[in-house]
């Protein structure tokens, strides 16, 4: 079962990565903190301290054009902030 969807590389996670080493990744919305703490340690073969879990709500969206009223709705996901062990680091641009 494929528990990381992808990980999160932006500004503010490449940023806590390098001092909290902290890192974000989205995972599958029923996966629970062992099966994400388990899928890290075996894909990137790192040791797991402590794994956040958070969940987003998709939200309504709606645009005003000349063509009138477009509404749609973003996504719902569930996003993981796994903090790695003192020593462990996890590089997303080796293999580019």
């Amino acid at each position: 079962m494929n528990v990381i969807l992808k990980p999160i590389v932006t500004e503010k996670m490449t940023h806590q990565g390098e001092t909290l080493n902290a890192y974000g990744f989205i995972v599958k919305k029923d996966v629970n903190k062992l099966q994400i703490k388990k899928a890290i340690e075996e894909m990137y073969n790192v040791a797991v301290a402590e794994v956040n879990t958070m969940r987003y709500a998709g939200k309504s969206k709606t645009r005003y054009t000349k063509a009138g009223i477009i509404s749609g709705h973003s996504a719902a996901y569930k996003k993981a902030i796994v903090t790695l062990v003192d020593g462990d680091k996890i590089d997303f641009y080796s293999n580019i």
